[in-house]
């Protein structure tokens, strides 16, 4: 089963992927990570890439999928996770038409939505740990001894610079003039369904299996 998780900044997609990854055995493909292995690995299409980004250009969307293209190739498992990608009507297309040339299809397009006030909340007050990835909260999920993390006793506790109020709004409003033809489209083909995202993180994931076992 091929899935797309489509949400604003902080909706927590990274979060249910990596539990499908673990409690389905699926993959989950980044773009960018597959851009930046591609650029390091020697290949045909990973010179092309190298050269494109030493350029200080944007990589087109011909290389992303030709890259997509070669991790479905090698994949053996029973499903992908597709993140970071389409992010256009253009990339949509471009990826149907991959799939339906690989026997495959996108059966589920899941929107994790969200209250824009309660995620900018939830966005200014997070923290990670440098070392293990553990993501605190100021207000709901603080370190249980202040400056050093649960998980792994490190003190490398840090913030994104761009998890400000302001930067998150402006993230906000790309984001949803970006995705909206997106959800229009996968609308229209019968594979998009919503999630409450601001629900309890084990709600979330209860809500997106079922989904995706309806598709």
């Amino acid at each position: 089963m091929n899935i797309i998780l489509i949400g604003p900044p902080g909706a927590g997609k990274g979060t249910q992927a990596k539990r499908l990854v673990t409690e389905r055995g699926m993959v989950q493909l980044s773009t960018g990570d597959m851009l930046r292995a591609a650029r390091t690995s020697g290949t045909e299409m990973g010179l092309r890439v190298a050269e494109v980004m030493e350029r200080g250009e944007l990589v087109t969307d011909e290389i992303v999928i030709g890259l997509i293209e070669e991790k479905l190739r090698e994949l053996d498992a029973p499903g992908v996770i597709f993140d970071g990608f389409p992010r256009t009507l253009a990339q949509a297309e471009a990826l149907g038409t991959l799939l339906s040339g690989m026997g495959q299809d996108v059966d589920a397009v899941i929107e994790l939505r969200v209250d824009d006030e309660a995620l900018v909340d939830r966005i200014t007050g997070r923290f990670t740990c440098g070392d293990c990835g553990e993501v605190y909260h100021d207000r709901t999920r603080p370190t249980a001894k202040p400056g050093v993390c649960d998980a792994c006793g490190s003190s490398n506790l840090q913030r994104r610079a761009d998890d400000t109020e302001d930067a998150l709004r402006r993230r906000l409003m790309e984001y949803y003039k970006q995705t909206s033809p997106l959800l229009g489209y996968y609308f229209a083909h019968g594979k998009l369904s919503g999630v409450d995202a601001m629900a309890a993180m084990g709600a979330v994931a209860a809500e997106i299996a079922a989904r995706m076992d309806a598709a």
